[in-house]
Order: C-alpha cells, then sequence, then structure tokens
C-alpha cells in the first residue's frame, strides 16, 4: 500500500468482530446485487451496476476482528477510458480496538489521486463507509445500493454530480 491510496477511517461503538461481521456482510452496506461469498479466504464475489461499473473480487486474506482483504480481478468502469482502472488492487479493511469502540481504517490500494476514477470512486466509497456501512455497525440498518437502484438515484444519494450524467447505462 502506498501513501497515495484512497483511505478512510472511521470509528464505531462496537466490537471488532462486530464490526468484521457488518464489513463481511456486503449486501448490508453495499449493495444488495452481490453475487457470491465474502468473508473466508477463497471466496469471491460479484459486483454490479449494469452498464457502468463491475468487478469480482476474491478475498486474500480474513483475519476476524483484525482485517479482511479482497483483491480485485475483471474489473469494468464505463465512465473512464481505463475502464479496467481497479483490476489488481486491493480493497482492504484494518480494524483495532481503540478505547472500547472499534477503529476501521479502509484502503483501497491502487486507487490513487492520478487515476481518472479517483474523484468519482473516492466519494462513492466515502459515502458506502461513513453513512451506510457505518450506520449497518451502529443501527443495524445499512443503505446499499438496492435492486431498484439506478445510477441517477445512487449519484444524486452520494452526491457523485459526474455521475448524473450517464443516465440509466453507458
Amino acid at each position: 500500500m502506498s501513501t497515495a491510496d484512497f483511505t478512510v477511517t472511521i470509528t464505531v461503538d462496537a466490537t471488532p468482530e462486530q464490526a468484521f461481521a457488518a464489513i463481511a456482510d456486503v449486501r448490508g452496506w453495499w449493495s444488495e446485487t452481490i453475487v457470491g461469498s465474502t468473508g473466508t479466504v477463497g471466496d469471491s464475489y460479484r459486483f454490479e451496476v449494469p452498464d457502468v461499473h463491475r468487478c469480482t473480487m476474491t478475498t486474500t486474506e480474513s483475519v476476524p476482528g483484525e482485517r479482511l482483504v479482497w483483491h480485485v480481478t475483471d474489473s469494468y468502469l464505463s465512465f473512464v477510458a481505463d475502464t479496467a482502472e481497479w483490476e489488481d488492487t486491493d480493497v482492504v479493511f484494518d480494524l483495532a480496538e481503540r478505547d472500547g469502540r472499534t477503529e476501521i481504517r479502509f484502503t483501497h490500494a491502487g486507487l490513487h489521486p492520478a487515476g481518472e476514477c479517483y474523484e468519482v470512486c473516492a466519494n462513492a466509497w466515502g459515502g458506502y463507509l461513513t453513512n451506510s456501512l457505518y450506520n449497518l455497525i451502529t443501527t443495524g440498518a445499512g443503505d446499499p445500493f438496492r435492486r431498484e437502484s439506478t445510477i441517477e438515484t445512487e449519484a444524486a444519494k452520494h452526491g457523485n454530480i459526474e455521475l448524473l450524467g450517464l443516465g440509466g447505462g453507458a
């Protein structure tokens, strides 16, 4: 990982084990349409917003309550020139107990400010982590991409104006 990688940290009133379980529940905070499994080494799942973004992630590290790493393959981003910009990157969650709370440090290793996707992707990750995942952990209800969502509703939810020009599919 590099200091240029996109990183966000949140702190929640939960144990590291509770936070880890919520992170592994990607349908509860990222997308209801996820297909596959997420929490055990070797698990693989697919995220997709039809005609806009898809990726397959494989769990490469899983230490409950401490660390979860997903390696990205088969990535497609319709809204940037390098449609495979996410391929061969890693999505990393590091958890640590701090004064009775859990600190979650999220890093998308390979998502750099120089990349064309950075602004849009950092905005989306930030929203899903600081709102949806945070709420899933603290209230039991996240706000993932829903089956009936469109790119417009998701972009508006996250204030991602750049994506609003895409319409229902790019």
